[in-house]
């Protein structure tokens, strides 16, 4: 059984995927997998310094350096993605190969790009627009302009809840952890 959970940035989906996993459950992290591949000696740096120059140094991929590419050019976003989504898929794919029973896959963009396919079932992680705005700039990561982009390439947020089996609430750990629980008791 696949679960694929996903939801917005700020949403709580990190927190909420920890949860599965201390419950027991495997959790495959997409995020995590690109920060894999951007890291020192990753798979992705030969791929992304040929097409795009100068965005690999001795500490992996910049970041930076991608984000003003994609600020400056759109079309670079879906180069990018041209690039990493099969590494990405390749990675998921030897993950399910070794698993039986419920698994989790944590991917921010699962229905952007169709992972949602795979799923036997979808949970989105939600919270209010205020609370989840709050979040990302508490980080002190991004700035409101960088956030508001990140917004404009997802699914909105009713979209991912009319799409989902679950909506996992976030605004308290309580909720989320407890309709965590509901999800695993129903689906093992």
């Amino acid at each position: 059984m696949i679960l694929g959970l996903t939801g917005s940035i700020g949403m709580g989906k990190s927190t909420t995927a920890a949860m599965f996993a201390e419950q027991g459950i495997p959790v495959w992290d997409a995020d995590d997998v690109v920060r894999r591949l951007y890291a020192p000696g990753g798979p992705a740096l030969d791929l992304l310094e040929a097409a795009f120059p100068g965005c690999v140094g001795e500490n992996g991929v910049d970041r930076d350096v991608l984000r003003a590419l994609v600020a400056k050019d759109p079309g670079v976003l879906d180069q990018l993605n041209a690039l990493i989504h099969p590494l990405v898929a390749g990675d998921r794919a030897e993950f399910l190969r070794n698993k039986s029973g419920l698994v989790v896959l944590d991917v921010p963009l699962l229905f952007e790009t169709g992972a949602d396919a795979i799923c036997d079932r979808i949970a989105v992680v939600s919270v209010d627009a205020e609370t989840q705005r709050t979040r990302v700039l508490a980080r002190g990561t991004m700035s409101e302009a960088d956030f508001d982009a990140i917004l404009s390439r997802q699914l909105p947020d009713a979209e991912k809840r009319a799409r989902a089996d679950y909506v996992i609430d976030t605004s308290t750990m309580e909720t989320a952890r407890d309709m965590v629980a509901t999800i695993i008791e129903e689906l093992t």
